[in-house]
C-alpha cells in the first residue's frame, strides 16, 4: 500500500511538472514578463548581496589582521568597526580617483580647446610639406588651411541648441526626477540590506546550512556546499587579484611616464589603473584617452606613449596578469577571453566581471569530474 501510494505521488508530481512545462512553453511571453517583474522587485536585494560581497573582502582583512587586539569593551563592536573602516576605505579610493582625474580632466579639456586649432593648423602645414610633390593635394590642403574655422560660431550654435533644449528638458523633469528617486530608493535599500548581511553573516550561514540539512540528503547537500564555497573562493580571489593588478599597472605607467618626461603622467596612470578593473579591454580605454591628450600636446610623445603602452601591456599580459589574476582563478587565458566576450555581449561590464569566476568554477568542476571518470574506469569504452 505504501509502494502504491508512493508511485501515485510520483505520477502526480510528473503530471504536474509536464503541465507546468507545457504552460511555460505556450505562454512564454507572459512568463518572461513575469520573470522581468520579479527581477525588478528583487533587484535592490541582489545589488545588496553584491555590495555585501565586495565590502566583505576588506572587512575580513580588517577583522583578522588589524583588529586582533581590541580592548574587551570594544570586542562586541568589532564587526561594526570593521564595516565602518571598510566603507571608509572604499570612500577614500573613490574620492582619490575622482579628485585626481576629474579636476585634471577639466583643466585638460580647457587646454585642449585652446590647443586644438593650433594643432590642426600645424597638422595641415606638415601634411603640405610631406605632399609637396603632389600639387593637387597641396592645393586642397591650402584650401583647408585658409578656410578658418569659426570656433566662436560653433560655440554659439551649441549654446543656442542647449537653450532650445531647455523646454524639452523641463518637460521631462518629472520623469527624470521619478527615475532618480526610484534609483536612490533602490540604492538605499540595497545598502541597508548589504549592511544587514554583513552584520549577520554567520547567522545567515548557519540558517542556510540548517535549511540544506532539512531538505536535502547528505551527498547532494555536500555537493551544493562545495560548489558554493568554490564560487565564493573564485569570486573573492578574482576581485582581489583584479584590484591588485590594476594598482600595479597604474603604478607602472606613472613611474615609466614620469621617467620618460611624458605629460599627464599621474592622471593617465590613475585612469589606466582604474579602467584596468575591466578585464582585458579596460586598459585600452585609458590608453585611448591618454594618447589623444598627449597627441594634442606633442605628437612625438604620443607615439612614444603608445610604444610604452604596448611594452607594459606585454609585461602585464605575460607576467603580471597570469600570476596575479590567472592563477588565482585557475582559468586558462583562452577561457578568460571567452568568458569576457560572452559576459560583455550579454551584460556589459558587469558580465565581464561575473563570467570569469563563473567560468572558472565550471572549468574546475568539469576538470574534477573528468579526472574522476578517468581514474575510476578510463571513461566510456
Amino acid at each position: 500500500m505504501n509502494d502504491l501510494g508512493k508511485k501515485k505521488r510520483e505520477w502526480i508530481f510528473l503530471i504536474f511538472c509536464i503541465g507546468v512545462t507545457a504552460l511555460a512553453v505556450l505562454r512564454f511571453d507572459s512568463l518572461l514578463a513575469l520573470l522581468g517583474k520579479g527581477f525588478l522587485m528583487l533587484k535592490p536585494f541582489l545589488i545588496g548581496v553584491a555590495m555585501a560581497f565586495v565590502i566583505n573582502l576588506p572587512l575580513k582583512v580588517i577583522e583578522k589582521k588589524l583588529l586582533t587586539s581590541l580592548p574587551a569593551k570594544l570586542e562586541k563592536s568589532k564587526r561594526t568597526i570593521s564595516i565602518i573602516l571598510s566603507l571608509l576605505f572604499f570612500a577614500a579610493v573613490i574620492a582619490f580617483v575622482v579628485m585626481t582625474v576629474i579636476p585634471q580632466m577639466g583643466r585638460t579639456i580647457t587646454s585642449l580647446g585652446q590647443k586644438i586649432p593650433v594643432f590642426f593648423q600645424n597638422l595641415l602645414q606638415q601634411a603640405e610639406i610631406l605632399l609637396a610633390d603632389n600639387p593637387q593635394a597641396v592645393e586642397y590642403i591650402e584650401s583647408l588651411e585658409y578656410a578658418s574655422i569659426n570656433w566662436q560660431g560653433i560655440l554659439n550654435k551649441t549654446a543656442e541648441f542647449l537653450k532650445n533644449g531647455v523646454s524639452s528638458l523641463l518637460a521631462s523633469t518629472v520623469t527624470v526626477a521619478g527615475s532618480v528617486l526610484g534609483a536612490l530608493v533602490n540604492g538605499v535599500i540595497a545598502f541597508i540590506f548589504s549592511i544587514y548581511i554583513l552584520t549577520q553573516k554567520e547567522k545567515l550561514k548557519d540558517q542556510l546550512k540548517r535549511i540544506l540539512t532539512a531538505y536535502m540528503k547528505e551527498k547532494p547537500r555536500e555537493r551544493v556546499i562545495y560548489v558554493g564555497r568554490l564560487l565564493y573562493h573564485n569570486f573573492s580571489k578574482f576581485l582581489t587579484g583584479q584590484c591588485i593588478e590594476a594598482v600595479i599597472l597604474g603604478a607602472l605607467f606613472i613611474v615609466v611616464m614620469t621617467v620618460c618626461g611624458m605629460p599627464y603622467a599621474f592622471m593617465v596612470g590613475v585612469l589606466i589603473g582604474f579602467t584596468a578593473l575591466i578585464p582585458i579591454v579596460g586598459a585600452f580605454i585609458g590608453c585611448f584617452v591618454g594618447a589623444f591628450m598627449i597627441l594634442v600636446e606633442d605628437p612625438v610623445k604620443a607615439l612614444i606613449f603608445l610604444i610604452i603602452f604596448l611594452v607594459i601591456q606585454q609585461i602585464e599580459g605575460n607576467l603580471i596578469y597570469p600570476k596575479v589574476v590567472g592563477n588565482s582563478v585557475g582559468l586558462p587565458s583562452l577561457w578568460v577571453l571567452l568568458a569576457v566576450t560572452l559576459g560583455s555581449s550579454m551584460f556589459g561590464v558587469v558580465g565581464m566581471l561575473v563570467f570569469i569566476p563563473l567560468f572558472s568554477t565550471g572549468y574546475t568542476l568539469l576538470k574534477e569530474d573528468v579526472n574522476k571518470k578517468i581514474n575510476e574506469g578510463g571513461g566510456k569504452k
